[in-house]
């Protein structure tokens, strides 16, 4: 589904995208635009990876939550949608989520990607590689002190050898 009417999409980057390098090179038309918040929504590591390891997640937490995750939007060009989906696994392991974003520019309609229920255990952890572009991404883009402390504090795990 378009969000707007011309040849590129907003999209709202959560997770590792947020690093610009990273998002580059899945989709080399991103250009950020300002940082965001998806209002009642909470942040969880518990996406199930291809590696084992735990990914971002936003998770709604209803109406009345005070939750917010912070992120980035992104103008993407629509030709290059495809290559994003495949890099997230539309389809196997998140799917695409309409969102309404708080920005800079007032509430604006992006795309997101938001991990199916039966791709998510709480138990997982990412692994280091993970969380460092996570939080490239948020120092990148200027995310609040806070919240980069909050991603810092996240508990990961040894990535095993293969």
């Amino acid at each position: 589904m378009r969000v707007n009417a011309t040849s590129t999409y907003r999209y709202f980057a959560y997770g590792s995208n947020m690093s610009t390098a990273r998002l580059r090179g899945r989709v080399p038309s991103a250009r950020p635009l300002c940082r965001g918040r998806l209002l009642h929504h909470a942040l969880r590591w518990h996406k199930l990876g291809r590696d084992g390891s735990g990914k971002c997640d936003v998770a709604y937490c209803g109406k009345s939550s005070t939750d917010v995750v912070w992120g980035v939007l992104f103008d993407i060009d629509w030709a290059e949608k495809r290559l994003l989906d495949t890099a997230e696994g539309l389809g196997i392991g998140y799917l695409e989520k309409n969102v309404t974003i708080a920005s800079c520019d007032g509430d604006c309609a992006a795309l997101t990607y938001q991990a199916k229920a039966d791709m998510t255990a709480p138990s997982l952890r990412p692994h280091e590689w993970y969380k460092a572009h996570v939080l490239r991404g948020a120092r990148e883009h200027g995310l609040p002190d806070h919240y980069v402390a909050a991603l810092e504090a996240v508990e990961t795990v040894e990535q095993s050898e293969s």
